[in-house]
């Protein structure tokens, strides 16, 4: 599968003086295989320490922290002779395993080496806050890899002629219905099968759907064990009653996360360190309020008031109990749920861009699905709508009375723009979305 998370690591690897590199992520979101496809590529060799497989390997850390004398050894361990560090990749894949390994980090960083050093984790930010290791802040270079977004997906299922036909097109030229249709299809495909490296290949090999969905089952399954293994005792129940809760009340119509409707009686201070160990785990994202916004958003946001979305619209599709034939022939009454699936693919794929969002609402009288800064252009509105009607009132409300410079409307219509007073209103489609910031960047 290709990955654009490789010309990054590309950039990485030639830059004169490096740091250790560390890719986070969700479990099973494919770490791992790139870091060693990243070997394959592009080194003569890779040599990958796995911490949760060989935790002998922690001893060698424990000594000390002196990165040569660990480099001699992990060459000793391997293979009985010295790594050959301009030509090897060095792996340290489940880091999160050895908290000495974690803090040498910030020793391979200062010393003069300048080694090809990698280093992957999953639930790195919970074990570290559950071990209390601190974190070599600013001595490593850090990359945060996600299920592959829709571009991605598209790409392994062999669409890659329509992808490219999207990018030669001038950006507000109406895509031919030779594009059109096979792209939605491959929404609707990805609303199914979601981005999950696992899910996607069986659907590749086998095209079954149900075998998609045993997959899907047994990644919840391993998910729900590391709420056993990884969590306080106290929470382990409480994230479980989250998780279950998150695609519950992303269907009702005010989908804005209410603790009080995870469990009848709970409280919001008895469940919040639960939530965040979804979030801390990549499992969850919270999309946060804003009523007045300014630059910086971060700064006006109301963390009080939230709607929750999960990682994966595959991982979303199996939790809420929909069959993929909803999808494949849309029944009545299935318009509701498609809006939260609709919202939360767009909520993947902006964190897949590496925006971070919010949303606005106005007491209650107008609400906006989307909005985010931009360094240049200031607050961008983003709606997303499951169809191709387009019309919204809130958003035009926003417009009205925020003036920003840019708006988007996201939805299954064609590509167009429309100026409405001080707002450039584009039309963008859901299968597009992956070319954001090429428009924000022509604005």
């Amino acid at each position: 599968m290709e990955r654009t998370a490789l010309y990054r690591m590309r950039e990485w690897k030639e830059r004169p003086r490096r740091k250790p590199l560390l890719l986070t992520g969700v479990r099973q979101c494919g770490k791992t295989w790139l870091l060693q496809e990243f070997g394959r590529q592009d080194f003569e060799r890779t040599l990958l320490f796995n911490f949760e497989r060989e935790p002998a390997l922690a001893d060698i850390f424990r000594y000390d922290l002196d990165p040569a004398r660990i480099l001699r050894e992990l060459g000793m361990y391997k293979d009985g002779k010295p790594i050959d560090t301009e030509r090897t990749l060095i792996v340290f894949d489940e880091i999160q395993h050895c908290s000495e390994a974690v803090t040498s980090l910030k020793y391979f960083c200062e010393s003069s080496m300048n080694l090809y050093l990698a280093c992957a984790g999953s639930l790195l930010g919970v074990e570290l806050k559950r071990k209390g290791v601190s974190f070599p802040v600013g001595k490593v270079e850090r990359l945060q890899m996600y299920p592959l977004d829709f571009y991605e997906f598209v790409t392994a299922l062999n669409g890659e002629k329509y992808l490219a036909t999207i990018k030669s097109y001038d950006r507000f030229r109406e895509l031919p219905t030779h594009v059109t249709e096979p792209m939605l299809r491959y929404l609707k495909l990805y609303f199914i099968v979601g981005g999950m490296p696992a899910a996607v290949q069986t659907y590749v090999d086998s095209g079954e759907m149900a075998a998609v969905d045993k997959v899907l089952d047994d990644i919840i399954e391993d998910f729900r064990d590391d709420f056993a293994h990884h969590a306080e005792p106290k929470d382990i129940m409480r994230i479980g009653w989250i998780w279950d809760s998150i695609p519950k009340q992303l269907a009702k119509e005010n989908n804005k996360f209410v603790f009080s409707h995870v469990r009848q009686g709970s409280r919001a201070r008895d469940l919040e360190d639960s939530l965040q160990w979804l979030c801390d785990a990549g499992l969850a994202y919270r999309l946060e309020k804003v009523t007045a916004p300014q630059i910086p958003l971060s700064a006006c946001a109301d963390a009080t008031s939230f709607k929750t979305y999960l990682h994966d619209v595959g991982i979303l599709r199996r939790c809420a109990g929909v069959s993929y034939h909803s999808f494949l022939s849309e029944p009545n009454g299935f318009a509701a749920f498609k809006g939260a699936f609709t919202e939360n693919y767009c909520m993947t794929e902006l964190r897949a861009l590496g925006i971070a969002p919010y949303y606005w609402n106005s007491d209650a009288r107008a609400e906006v699905d989307f909005i985010f800064q931009d360094d240049r252009l200031g607050i961008v509105p983003l709606e997303a709508k499951s169809a191709d009607n387009t019309k919204a009132k809130s958003f035009a409300l926003f417009c009205r009375q925020y003036k920003p410079v840019v708006g988007f409307k996201v939805s299954t219509k064609n590509v167009g723009d429309n100026q409405k007073e001080a707002t450039h209103e584009i039309s963008l489609p859901l299968y597009a979305l992956w070319r954001l910031k090429d428009y924000i960047d022509q604005e």
